[in-house]
C-alpha cells in the first residue's frame, strides 16, 4: 500500500485485519467490525463487559495485526494521573528535570477497567484522546501517530466502579461489548487450553503503522447524500426529544456518528454512506451518549432499547438515497 489505496483495496486490507484478529479472538464479526470502525474514524473504543470475555486479548491481537506499539494500563482506585501521562524526574547528574514518559505513549493503549479509577485519573486521558498530546509541567508532548485508545469497563453496577464523566464518554466514538461466546465458541476455548503448554494465540502483522495512518484518512473520501445526512441528524435529534432521556446525543456526538458511518461504509467497500451503514453503527455510537431520566433508570430502562425505538420511529430515506 505505497500509493493511496482505492476504497476497494482499503476494504480488502481491513477485512484481512479483521480475519486475522478473528483467528485469535472468539467473538462475532459484527463486534470486530465495530472496533474497526472506531479505529478508522480516528476515534477510540469503549468495551463494556464482565471480566473474562476476551477484551484484553482483542486489544493485543489488534495491535499485533496492525504491527503497532502496545501498552496496557491497569486502572485502580489509587492510580494517579502522572502514572498515565508520565512526570518530570530530577536528574542529579545534569541538575535538571527530565520528562519520563508514561505508558500512554504508545500507538494502541489499553485502558483496562477504566471505571475503577476515580474521575480525576480517568480525565488524564481526555487531552490525549482529543488532541493526541499530553501536557505535563507546562510542556506539551506529542503522542505517537497513529494513537488509539481501547478502554474497558465493567458494568457500572459492580462494586468499586466510578461512572465515566459525560465529557469522557463523548470522546469514545463507539461503545460495544464482546458478550459471551456461543456454545461452540466456549468448547473451542477449552480445546485451546487443553494442553498446559498452550500459549496465548499469536497474530501476525497485516499492515504497518504508516499504512494504518493512511487507512484512517480514507473515510474522508466517503460521500453522503443529503437525504442520508438528514436521516443521521434526525436520529440523533430524536434522542433529545425522547421523554426517557435527560441528555441526548450532542452536536459533537453527531459528528462522531457521521465519522463512524463513513468508516462503516469503507469497511463495506463503498465510497458512499447508506442508511444501512447508519443503522449498523447507531447503537454503538448512541447508547453511551444518552443520559436517562431518574424515572427511566428506576424503571430499568435500557439505552439500547431507546435507540432501537428511535430506529423504528425515524423515517428511513428511500432506495434512491445511495450514490449518485
Amino acid at each position: 500500500m505505497g500509493a493511496t489505496p482505492t476504497v476497494g483495496e482499503a476494504a480488502a486490507r481491513i477485512t484481512a485485519v479483521i480475519d486475522r484478529i478473528g483467528e485469535a479472538v472468539i467473538t462475532d464479526r459484527e463486534f470486530l467490525e465495530t472496533v474497526a470502525a472506531g479505529l478508522l474514524s480516528r476515534g477510540h473504543v469503549l468495551l463494556e463487559d464482565v471480566p473474562g470475555t476476551g477484551k484484553t486479548l482483542t486489544a493485543v491481537a489488534l495491535a499485533d495485526a496492525l504491527d503497532l506499539e502496545f501498552n496496557r494500563i491497569q486502572f485502580t482506585p489509587d492510580l494517579l494521573p502522572s502514572d498515565i501521562t508520565g512526570s518530570q524526574i530530577y536528574n542529579e547528574q545534569d541538575g535538571e528535570f527530565r520528562f519520563q514518559r508514561g505508558p500512554v505513549f504508545a500507538n494502541i493503549v489499553l485502558a483496562d477497567e477504566i471505571n475503577r479509577a476515580p474521575p480525576k485519573t480517568q480525565s488524564a486521558l481526555l487531552e490525549a484522546m482529543d488532541e493526541g498530546q499530553v501536557t505535563v509541567g507546562g510542556t506539551t508532548y506529542k503522542l505517537p501517530d497513529p494513537f488509539f485508545v481501547i478502554a474497558t469497563q465493567n458494568p457500572i453496577e459492580q462494586e468499586g466502579t466510578f461512572r465515566l464523566p459525560e465529557a469522557q464518554r463523548d470522546r469514545f466514538v463507539v461503545k460495544t461489548s464482546i458478550g459471551y461466546p456461543e456454545r461452540s465458541g466456549e468448547i473451542d476455548l477449552i480445546t485451546r487450553r487443553a494442553s498446559r503448554n498452550t500459549q496465548m494465540p499469536t497474530v501476525d502483522p497485516v499492515v504497518d503503522a504508516e499504512q494504518v495512518s493512511t487507512l484512517r484518512q480514507l473515510p474522508e473520501r466517503v460521500s453522503i447524500k443529503e437525504s442520508v445526512k438528514e436521516y443521521l441528524v434526525d436520529l440523533a435529534r430524536a434522542s433529545r426529544e425522547d421523554p426517557r432521556v435527560d441528555v441526548g446525543v450532542s452536536p459533537r456526538g453527531i459528528q462522531r456518528f457521521f465519522e463512524a458511518s463513513r468508516a462503516r461504509a469503507l469497511i463495506g467497500g463503498r465510497d458512499y454512506v447508506t442508511p444501512d451503514d447508519i443503522k449498523a453503527i447507531a447503537r454503538p455510537v448512541m447508547t453511551h451518549r444518552l443520559v436517562l431520566t431518574s424515572e427511566a433508570e428506576i424503571k430499568g430502562v435500557d439505552a439500547d432499547d431507546i435507540v432501537a425505538d428511535l430506529l423504528d420511529s425515524v423515517e428511513v430515506p428511500g432506495a434512491a438515497a445511495t450514490a449518485d
